[in-house]
Order: C-alpha cells, then structure tokens, then sequence
C-alpha cells in the first residue's frame, strides 16, 4: 500500500501527517478525492469519533482509510476539553475555544494538560487503533502564530516554547500526532 487516505478535510492535520510519513506513502485527503461531506463525530470518546470516521469513509471509497481524533484533556478540569475541544466554545472557532479554555483556568495553579491523538486505520476490513500522547502545561497568554488549535497556549514536558513557537520538525519531537502516526507506519511496514 502506497497511498493512504486521511478521513480529514484538515489540511493542518494533513501536514502534520506528511511531515512524518517522510515520502513512505502518499496521503490523500478527503478534499484531495473531491469528498467535501462533514463526518460526524457524535460520541463521547476519542476513540469512538476515531472509529465512525474511519468506517464511514470506508464506506464511501470502498478503500483502506485512516482516520484521527484528538483532544486536549486539562486536569484541574476534569478532562476538558477532551473530546469536544475542537467544538469547546465554538464549533472550530479555537480563538473563542482558548478563551474559554483560559476563563475556564482563570486563578488555577494546576494547568497540567495532555494531548491524545487516537488513529483508528481500516485495512483489509479490519480495524486498528494507535495512540499517541503529549503531556505539558496551559501557559496564561498566546505564544507564537505556527500551528493550530491550541497551540498557541500548550508548552510541552521538555520545551519552553508552544508548539505555535515551533517549526513542524520541532514540534514533532513531541508532537502526539506524530507519536500515533510512527505506530501506524510500523504496523504498515510490517504487512
């Protein structure tokens, strides 16, 4: 398998990916096959999300795919906000959404976070989970204009900066992307 098919239409997410493939397969997004439909992501897991996006764009291709769903859990908040991080204030709205998140975090020392990105790949009609996680800290004021999401605020274990301090090879050395990604590879490699 040389090609694989990203159930995304975040190109952000894309690049990331590429950046870690390092030409061993080419990706292709939704976008890239002219598929432009929203993929619900209508449960309360990452995991769950990972799964339906996986098999509906199985269905609609008739083609292996993977896809991806990734949250930022924050610990003094009980996980917030996790699985609706992209939807927390705004639906991908992340200017509203980091707001949010530092009202939310206002007068709170704990601001421990962690990223998890759970890759959910169909191959051969069968299904494979991979995780990757990073863990660091909510810093109180944006950092930086690379990246997305929140990462303008989110300094990972090991690091000063954010990763919207970072270019794209920095940021992988800690990137969780990356880390579910290099498992997905591995296994692939082996087939």
């Amino acid at each position: 398998m040389n090609e694989l098919i990203f159930a995304t239409h975040n190109e952000n997410k894309v690049q990331e990916v590429v950046s870690v493939l390092k030409g061993k397969f080419e990706v292709r997004s939704l976008s890239n096959l002219g598929l432009n439909q929203e993929i619900p992501e209508p449960y309360d897991t990452l995991e769950e999300n990972a799964r339906e996006k996986a098999h509906i764009v199985n269905k609609w291709t008739g083609r292996d795919c993977f896809s991806e769903d990734t949250g930022l859990l924050v610990d003094s908040l009980n996980g917030e906000p996790g699985v609706r991080s992209a939807r927390y204030a705004g639906d991908h709205d992340f200017q509203k959404n980091i707001n949010k998140l530092l009202h939310r975090l206002s007068g709170i020392e704990n601001r421990k976070a962690r990223f998890i990105t759970i890759i959910c790949l169909i191959l051969k009609g069968k299904e494979y989970i991979f995780e990757g996680d990073c863990k660091g800290i909510i810093i109180a004021e944006r950092r930086g204009s690379k990246g997305f999401g929140y990462d303008s605020i989110f300094v990972p274990d090991g690091s000063e900066k954010t990763f919207a301090q970072m270019d794209i090879e920095e940021k992988n050395q800690f990137s969780h992307r990356k880390k579910a990604v290099e498992k997905l590879i591995a296994f692939l490699q082996q087939q």
